[in-house]
Order: C-alpha cells, then sequence, then structure tokens
C-alpha cells in the first residue's frame, strides 16, 4: 500500500476540485438567494427604486443581504457536512490515526507572545500546557518560549519570578525559556519575527499560542504529526473553543461559540480546505518557508494604509499559500482553547485594533500573486467592520424615505422630463415577506445547531440537556438582540476613525476586571444621546413610527446598565448554577483545565513587584542575574547613582516610571538598593518596609521556590 505520504499530490488535486465545485456552489446559491430578496425590496418601496435614495437603499440592502447569506449558506454547508459525518476532504481524514502515531516528531517551538498580560493568568496556562504535554508522554520534541514585550517593571519582574518558579516546580529548566526584548519594534510580529531571527533554525515547527490559549498535550502532538505526515502544509488552524467564562458576558460569548461554532466552522473549513487562513494563534506553523515568505515590512501606503500590519495573521496565510505552502483550518483537533473578554468593552476594544487591521487588507486585496480565495478573506474580514457603517447608512436613508412621504407632499414626477406620473405603491404583503426573508436567513442557522446539537447525545448531556439548551438559545438570542445596535454604533465609530488614521494604542487586554459604571456611562453615552434624539425624531415624525425605531434605539438608549450587567462574575455565576449558557468543558472538565487556578506564585499583600525585587533576598538574587551586568558606558555610572539615591530616600513613590524600569533592568543598581535597603539606620522609606515585613512575616516564601538561584538562569536573551 502507497504511504500517505506518497499521496499528497493526488489528494491536492481532489481538494482543489472539491474546492472549486463547492465554491461555486456557495456563489451561485447566495447570488440567487440574494437577487430574490433585492427584488422583493424593490417591490416594498413606493417608486421601485426610481428615486436617488431608494437606489441607494437598494444598493445598501443587496450588499447586506448578500453579507447575511454568506453566514448562512456556510451554516447549511456545516450542517451537512457535520450530519454526514465529517468532511471526508479534510487533512485529518487523509491521514488513519494509527499511521500517525508512529510518526516522529521534529524539533517544535511553543510560543507564548505577551504583553502586559495577567501573569497568573498566563503562566498558569503555560504550566497547564507542558504538564499536559508531558503527561503525553513526548516532551522531548517540545520546547517552550514566554516571550515578553512588557514595559512596567512591575509586570515584566513579576514575569521573571513566575517563569522561574515554573522552571523550578515542572523540573523545565533548558525546556521552558523567557526573552524579553528591550525595544518593541511591530508589536506581536515583530515578536515572533525577533525569535525566529535569533532560533528560528533549531526548530521545524513552531505553535504560536495567545496569552489566554491552551492546548492540550495530545493536541499539540497531533498537530505536529499531521504536518509530519503532510509536508506541503505551512500552517494548520485549529478552532479554539471559548472555556472558563466567569462573567455572563463571556458565558454569552462561550456558549455561542459551542452552540453555533461547531456548524460555521465546518462549513468554513469546508469550503476553504488547503486555502484556508491563519488566526494568529493556537496553530502549528512550519519554521522555514514561513521564515523565507512571511515576513511583513511596514506598508508604504498613505493612512492607515501605512506603518505596521496589525492583522499580520490573514496576511501570513496568503504569503504561506502564495509560496505554494497549503493552509489548512481543522475543527476536528479538540482541546484548543482559548477564553472571552469579561465585557462588551473590553471586547470592543479587541475590536478597534482589529478595524484598524482588517481594513488594512485592502493594501492587500489586488496584490500580484495571491489566490483568489485569500482575496476573499480579505474582503470578508474587511466587510466584518464595514457592514456596520453601511447598515447605520441603510437606518439614515429608510429615515430620510419616511421623512419625506410624512412631511412633504408626494412627488409624482421625481423624474426630469417625465411625461407620466409614478404613483406611489404600498404593498403590505411584499413587506410582510421581506421581513419573513430577512428573519428566515438571520435565525435558520441557528436553528440549524440547536438540531445539531439535539443529535449530538454526549454533547447535548453536557450542555445541560434538551430544556437548558432550548432556554439558553431563547437567552442569547434576546441578548444578541440587545447587542447587535451597540456593536453596530462601535464598529461603525472605529472605522471612521481608521479612515481618519487614529493613532491605536497598543496595551494589554483586560481579561479578568468587571465593568466599572463611569467606564460604561463614557463608552456609551455619545450613543445613547444619538439613539435618544432618534427616538425623539420618529415621535415628533409620526408617533406610530417610533416603534419602528425601538428594536435599534432602546439597546443604545440603555447600553450602559446592559454592559455593565452583563460585566459582572455574580451574574455569570447565576446563569452557571441555574445550568444555563454551559459549555461541555464545564461538565467534562479535560485535565489542561483541572488546575488553571491554581496560582503560579504566592501574593505578598501590599508589596509590589519592584519592591519585591528589592527588599526579598530570593527575588533581588533572580532579577540581578537576569539583569544587564555590562560596562558602565555613556555615563551610565551616573544615571545609576543618581537613581539609587533617588529610590533609596524616596522609595519607588518618588521615581518615574522609566526610572524604575532602569534600575530594574541593572544588576548593579539592584545590588545596591538591597544592600543599602537592608543595612539603613535611618528612618527611610525601606527601613520602615522592612520593619513592618519582619513584624509580619509577607516574605516567606515570596519567592516561590526556596533553595538555589542558579549562578545563569537559563533566560533566552537576558
Amino acid at each position: 500500500m502507497t504511504p500517505p505520504s506518497q499521496r499528497s499530490h493526488g489528494a491536492a488535486r481532489i481538494w482543489r476540485a472539491a474546492a472549486i465545485r463547492r465554491r461555486l456552489l456557495m456563489l451561485l446559491l447566495v447570488t440567487a438567494q440574494t437577487a430574490g430578496a433585492t427584488y422583493i425590496m424593490l417591490g416594498v418601496l413606493p417608486y421601485q427604486g426610481s428615486t436617488l435614495i431608494e437606489q441607494a437603499l437598494l444598493a445598501l440592502f443587496a450588499v447586506l443581504f448578500a453579507w447575511i447569506s454568506i453566514g448562512f449558506w456556510m451554516a447549511v454547508f456545516g450542517f451537512v457536512i457535520r450530519r454526514l459525518g465529517g468532511d471526508s476532504r479534510s487533512l485529518l481524514a487523509r491521514y488513519p490515526t494509527a499511521w500517525l502515531d508512529n510518526r516522529e516528531l521534529a524539533p517544535t517551538a511553543v510560543v507564548f507572545p505577551i504583553y502586559h498580560e495577567d501573569v497568573q493568568r498566563t503562566f498558569a496556562g503555560v504550566r497547564e500546557t507542558y504538564r499536559d504535554l508531558a503527561a503525553s508522554g513526548r516532551l522531548e520534541a517540545f520546547e517552550f518560549f514566554i516571550l515578553s514585550d512588557s514595559r512596567d517593571p512591575d509586570v515584566w519582574l513579576e514575569e521573571q519570578t513566575a517563569w522561574y518558579r515554573l522552571c523550578e516546580e515542572l523540573d523545565a529548566h533548558g525546556r521552558l525559556h523567557y526573552r524579553r526584548r528591550s525595544i518593541n519594534l511591530n508589536r506581536k510580529t515583530g515578536n515572533i519575527a525577533d525569535f525566529l531571527r535569533r532560533w528560528g533554525s533549531r526548530y521545524t515547527y513552531m505553535i504560536v499560542m495567545d496569552a489566554d490559549s491552551l492546548i492540550g498535550g495530545d493536541n499539540l502532538v497531533r498537530m505536529v504529526q499531521l504536518m509530519q505526515a503532510a509536508p506541503q502544509v505551512g500552517i494548520l488552524q485549529t478552532s479554539p473553543r471559548i472555556v472558563n467564562a466567569g462573567t455572563a458576558y463571556a458565558r454569552l460569548q462561550q456558549f455561542g461559540n459551542h452552540l453555533y461554532g461547531p456548524l460555521f466552522t465546518a462549513g468554513l473549513a469546508s469550503l476553504q480546505l488547503g486555502d484556508a487562513v491563519f488566526w494568529g494563534h493556537n496553530a502549528v506553523i512550519r519554521v522555514a518557508p514561513f521564515m523565507r515568505h512571511c515576513g511583513l515590512r511596514r506598508l508604504t501606503g498613505r493612512g492607515f494604509l501605512g506603518g505596521s500590519v496589525l492583522s499580520h495573521d490573514f496576511v501570513e496565510a496568503a504569503l504561506m499559500r502564495r509560496a505554494g505552502h497549503e493552509v489548512w483550518l481543522e475543527p476536528e483537533l479538540a482541546q484548543s482553547f482559548e477564553e472571552s473578554p469579561p465585557s462588551l468593552i473590553d471586547d470592543l476594544t479587541r475590536d478597534r485594533r482589529w478595524a484598524y487591521g482588517n481594513l488594512q487588507h485592502l493594501y492587500f486585496l489586488f496584490r500580484p500573486g495571491l489566490r483568489l480565495a485569500h482575496r476573499f478573506a480579505f474582503a470578508q474580514g474587511i466587510m466584518a467592520y464595514l457592514t456596520s457603517p453601511l447598515w447605520f447608512l441603510f437606518l439614515v436613508l429608510a429615515t430620510a424615505e419616511v421623512t419625506q412621504f410624512i412631511i412633504w407632499p408626494v412627488d409624482y414626477f421625481p423624474e426630469s422630463h417625465q411625461l407620466h406620473p409614478l404613483w406611489p405603491q404600498w404593498q403590505p404583503q411584499w413587506a410582510l415577506r421581506l421581513v419573513s426573508s430577512v428573519l428566515f436567513v438571520l435565525f435558520l442557522p441557528k436553528l440549524l445547531a440547536v438540531i445539531d446539537l439535539l443529535l449530538d447525545r454526549p454533547r447535548l448531556r453536557a450542555m445541560g440537556g434538551t430544556v437548558r439548551i432550548l432556554l439558553g438559545t431563547g437567552l442569547e438570542l434576546l441578548l444578541s438582540v440587545l447587542l447587535a445596535p451597540i456593536r453596530m454604533l462601535a464598529h461603525s465609530r472605529f472605522v471612521m476613525e481608521t479612515l481618519f488614521n487614529l493613532e491605536i494604542h497598543w496595551a494589554g487586554q483586560n481579561r479578568t476586571e468587571e465593568l466599572r459604571w463611569r467606564s460604561a456611562l463614557r463608552q456609551h453615552a455619545p450613543g445613547s444621546l444619538l439613539a435618544l434624539g432618534w427616538a425623539g425624531f420618529a415621535f415628533w415624525l409620526k408617533p406610530l413610527f417610533v416603534f419602528w425605531s425601538l428594536p435599534i434605539a432602546l439597546p443604545l438608549i440603555f447600553a450602559a446598565p446592559i454592559s455593565v450587567w452583563l460585566s459582572r462574575y455574580r451574574n455569570g455565576l447565576a446563569l452557571r448554577r441555574s445550568r444555563l449558557l454551559l459549555a461541555p468543558e464545564e461538565s467534562r472538565l479535560p485535565t489542561v483545565l483541572t488546575r488553571l487556578e491554581q496560582p503560579v506564585l504566592p501574593a505578598v499583600n501590599g508589596l509590589s513587584p519592584f519592591e519585591l525585587a528589592i527588599v526579598d533576598p530570593w527575588r533581588n538574587a533572580l532579577h540581578r542575574q537576569l539583569a544587564r551586568r555590562g560596562g558602565d558606558l555613556a555615563g551610565r555610572g551616573e544615571i545609576r547613582m543618581t537613581l539609587v539615591e533617588q529610590c533609596r530616600t524616596g522609595g519607588p513613590r518618588a521615581l518615574a516610571r522609566w526610572q524604575r524600569d532602569w534600575l530594574a533592568q541593572d544588576a548593579p543598581a539592584l545590588q545596591q538598593l538591597h544592600e543599602a535597603a537592608w543595612s539603613a539606620d535611618a528612618p527611610t522609606y525601606w527601613k520602615q518596609l522592612i520593619d513592618g515585613l519582619c513584624r509580619t512575616p509577607a516574605l516567606a516564601d515570596a519567592g516561590g521556590a526556596a533553595g538555589r538561584v542558579p549562578a545563569e538562569p537559563q533566560s533566552w536573551g537576558a
């Protein structure tokens, strides 16, 4: 029998032919459905599209309906494929499990690029991924890298401590590395590029993670085995599932991900096949072609089409495919997880960067050499945000159309040189057909997802059973309807800010904190005022017209309380106790998730990481080993003398952040401050701090790893 690896060229021809057939069918279905709905819309318009406003409404409707039609048919494709037992053209279906299990594993780096993340949660995820991989018995082929871009010393000092604690706890010295860049060029892409330039040649594969990513050990092994079996594959993307949802908003996102995600992901994968896209994390990459073909230069266009590429992942997938390597999305690779932002505001903050990055894809949309599938992926990413201002514009024009009929007399001759009058026509039955068509396209995929779940008895039991699934689906529908106008207005603002090239701030994401009322009111006040004005105008125009505006106006008016309520952990806990909006992993907890809440470092109340780096002998020794120990060039000794004296007498509050950062990176300064703090006789800040600690020994196990600090901790790039 011919080994599967020798049949790759034949398999490539087969999947490409299947992809062409499926995409043509998709195009035909979307075009026919959109044409039919647009024809009905034409019948609803009083002048049957003869005026400029109606023509604009018709064009906007066609674009918006085509967008939801794509999602509709993608879900239908996914439902059919899942009911047939999976996609026979997928990469995973091509190779027998027993054959994959015999594949040798090539050297693989598991990289965690981080920037001002929650240290306890991030390093707990690293720890559990490492443990689960070790339990699989295949750890020898993998090395882990924590690639930090953090700038705040109270963050990166804690990262260094947590890294060394994990090395001790897991006996992972030489296999778990930490590197912090001193200069942050090009954000995450620059972080990965810096790692590859330094150490990429050591590894055949690289598995890219996010700060909240988790992948089970068996899944990591299977990802590498698939890459070994398919040398033509450049990127293999898993489909992460949302877990560990605490707030009501996160539980809403988690439930939607587990209920609807399997259908949409299966449909997307069936259409893309080997022309899939990269989502930036929870994926394995073949290092050599990635380094050779996927380097991203700064864009040379104007405004937002210049500078660093923010949404780099789609571009890297397109470049990998242009170089002749396949890119696959595999929904059936289980135990790939991520987490949801805890609140709507945090989710929208992330969307602000994504909107800017996706609109940058206009730069690549017509670049030579790219596959049509990836041009379509760029267009989809752009439309994911452009649909919001288009929807907003549609509402404005619809309001203008109604206003025209109520305030101004009917114009029977809307066109110049018109010989015969044009009588406006109102056809309620056509309007009813239009509403029914839109609701059908919007909600049938959700119904199919529920049917798919009801037919999967183990997954149904894990998510609470039939009654709770139906209740949860109803609650999810209600909350999604409430959130849709809020997202529409926010995304419209993001698009306008991008077009005007307003600055994007790069900061760590909030993954744990609840939303405060002040932040919610500040964020949502403009939209609430706009909605109030719109509803007031509708009431003034015609009292009955206000009811037409309420489904959009009311969520915007009450956006702040909705956001605050959804961000509360107690509301999320109440939903979980009621067994509503459950995820399967909450009933059958995978091993990789079992100890995620166990802290990596014990808390030291009242002490910042910078203070601990000075007063705690263990941490001070660790950070000195990782700090700069070079010669005093260009006046460095004078700077040290000044800052050490300033910190010795006034404590951390007497220093700016850059000064604390400078001291924390300088080994002699750390040693001098440590000695000064413990030998002080005068009542300085440090003397008082140490006296308090001696009365309440908060430093017991503060470093979290009793015993030695090696002469040279094995942190790469330190």
